[in-house]
């Protein structure tokens, strides 16, 4: 379905690329998505209204004006992640919400209920999945046993390695990021989590035999800088009190 991170992703999109895009659009490649190196002006923070008023997500992610270059700086925006929905539903003839109850819900035993699409009926492919803080344990925990849940395969082990392997870093936490993942240090030991709106959040410590979910009110200040800081402060201690196994 998708040949690898370095496949460009107008390829992927077939028909849903619009005509009148930059050229530089056409190097874009999945993994530069996935790392947030589009070099794409930014669909979130103070842009995120006016993208998800559009008709179409797709089209208006696209058309941003550049503001890196493709594999540049880190550039976090919600767009990224769902021009990849807007690909895998396209590459596959298939909804992303199909695709993760097959890849994800069966074999992790959770259940993935339907959540926001855009006009063009493509999942959101970057926020209000709204999985239960039980099933995020579960995907936290498939990462921290590299791929394997209950005995069974779903991703490789290699892919996890490379989701975890920093390729850039984020100027808002100062942490590294890799494929979806923030990559940073707690109490001497390497910790990889996921940062949902609002402060929902992933934490998955290998070292620790620990994954962590933690959710929040959405209201501000839990999406801020200070309240991840004072979440790190916390696993820290939650660290530091569990020996390694």
């Amino acid at each position: 379905m998708v040949e690898g991170v370095d496949q460009p992703i107008v390829e992927l999109l077939g028909e849903r690329v619009p005509a009148d895009i930059d050229p530089r659009v056409e190097t874009i490649s999945v993994g530069n998505l996935l790392s947030m190196q589009a070099g794409l002006e930014r669909t979130s923070g103070a842009n995120y209204g006016g993208w998800v008023a559009s008709d179409n997500w797709v089209r208006d992610a696209l058309t941003r004006p550049f503001v890196a270059e493709p594999g540049g700086r880190m550039l976090y925006s919600t767009g990224n992640s769902h021009l990849l929905s807007a690909a895998l539903t396209e590459a596959s003839g298939r909804s992303t919400l199909a695709l993760m109850r097959d890849w994800l819900g069966e074999p992790l035993g959770i259940a993935i209920p339907p959540w926001t699409r855009n006009p063009q009926g493509i999942y959101f492919g970057g926020n209000e999945m709204g999985l239960t803080p039980q099933a995020l344990l579960r995907v936290g925990e498939l990462y921290r046993q590299g791929g394997e849940y209950a005995g069974e395969r779903v991703p490789p082990a290699e892919w996890i390695e490379r989701s975890w392997r920093p390729r850039t870093r984020s100027h808002f936490n100062q942490d590294d990021y890799g494929y979806g993942w923030f990559i940073t240090t707690l109490a001497d030991v390497p910790v990889y989590y996921g940062w949902g709106y609002g402060g929902q959040l992933l934490f998955v410590v290998p070292q620790r035999a620990m994954t962590i979910v933690m959710t929040a009110d959405p209201t501000p200040p839990s999406n801020g800088s200070d309240y991840l800081d004072r979440t790190k402060a916390v696993i820290g201690a939650l660290i530091e009190a569990v020996e390694a196994p």
